[in-house]
């Protein structure tokens, strides 16, 4: 408990914000449960040649957010954001519009999902920008 409480204190003094307090990391855990949603509503066929490809993408967004933030090295921050960007695409971009176009998902959960994950593309460019930025001002 006391190394918790000690972590805790660190973070407060050095300024960090928590994995769990960032925007971009909020929405990449939205967007998974609303993938979740989707998935669990598949036929089994479906979540064999589709859908486990589907929540796959979908869930390593966020995953590849919290290991980039867990690293020191901006660089390798970036690689790993890098990573969640191009899951997203994999997961929103091609696995969701082809559910859609197999109409395998009702257009309410195509429609959350693809503004979710618009608003967390936005969201996720402008963090890998600021990290940019962060190392630029460090050096």
């Amino acid at each position: 408990m006391k190394r918790v409480e000690t972590k805790w204190k660190l973070m407060e003094k050095k300024k960090y914000i928590l994995l769990e307090d960032l925007e971009v990391y909020k929405l990449a855990r939205e967007l998974s449960k609303t993938g979740w949603e989707i998935y669990i509503l598949l036929d089994w066929q479906t979540k064999k040649v589709m859908g486990d490809q589907f929540i796959s993408a979908i869930d390593s967004v966020g995953a590849n957010i919290a290991e980039g933030y867990g690293r020191f090295h901006y660089l390798d921050k970036i690689k790993f954001y890098y990573n969640a960007r191009a899951s997203l695409a994999e997961g929103v971009d091609h696995w969701l519009e082809l559910l859609k176009e197999r109409n395998k998902i009702d257009e309410q959960r195509y429609s959350a999902l693809k503004e979710n994950g618009i608003k967390l593309s936005i969201k996720l460019n402008n963090f890998i920008s600021a990290t940019y930025k962060s190392k630029n001002n460090e050096s």
